[in-house]
């Protein structure tokens, strides 16, 4: 699975790609992280608010820290 964050290197950004990883890490998913801190980049994928999440291109996240059950509920 493909986690792309987008967000310009916060602690928020940073902490959502942790989280993000450790969860699907814990649930054995094998996980591609990649990190999008260019305005532009971040702009052209739809998100307003950083830090945003895409799971295998879909955005699922945006503006805020999601929570380990939020996080599951997207892998349904």
């Amino acid at each position: 699975m493909k986690v792309t964050v987008y967000g310009p290197g916060c602690a928020r950004c940073q902490q959502t790609a942790q989280t993000v990883q450790q969860v699907l890490e814990e649930r054995g998913i094998a996980v591609e992280l990649d990190k999008v801190s260019d305005y532009a980049a971040i702009a052209a994928a739809g998100v307003m608010a950083t830090p945003g999440v895409a799971l295998d291109g879909r955005l699922v996240s945006t503006g805020k820290l999601p929570s380990r059950a939020e996080i599951e509920s997207w892998l349904v």
